[in-house]
């Protein structure tokens, strides 16, 4: 069994009055999510997430370390993937899709974000990030 990792995060801003939060849509697959990528070298979850998030969307973050969700699921047969979601607060909010990877990036609001959602684990860490931000402030 291959054993992968990835950290990302939901990412937000506050646009009149709404959270929203950014979503990516993968060329390969179609899929909208959120940004994350493979742990490199000797990163750390944080540092991966904070890359990942730069090179497909352009978009520098300030992550919240104290929200760290987890989804597990297996890509392939031989496979199990652990993905690391943190919370992240957009520093700029003009984006330039990683042309390779992504197909389309938009900011949606955080209410109507599970109607753009292909995977149910998303839709709960979307939940519960709702929950976080709202805590925030």
């Amino acid at each position: 069994m291959l054993h992968e990792k990835s950290c990302g995060a939901i990412v937000y801003r506050r646009f009149h009055g709404n959270i929203e939060i950014l979503l990516i849509k993968h060329i390969n697959s179609g899929h909208w999510s959120f940004p994350k990528g493979h742990v490199e070298n000797n990163e750390t979850e944080i540092q991966t997430a904070r890359r990942e998030i730069k090179e497909e969307t352009s978009i520098d973050v300030i992550i919240d370390p104290t929200f760290r969700e987890t989804v597990t699921y297996s890509p392939r047969r031989d496979t199990l993937k652990v993905v690391v979601y943190f919370l992240a607060k957009a520093k700029n909010v003009n984006f330039s899709p990683q042309e390779d990877e992504i197909a389309e990036i938009r900011w949606v609001d955080i209410a109507h974000a599970t109607n753009l959602l292909t995977y149910e684990n998303d839709k709960t860490i979307v939940a519960k990030a709702k929950t976080a931000i709202k805590n925030k402030h």
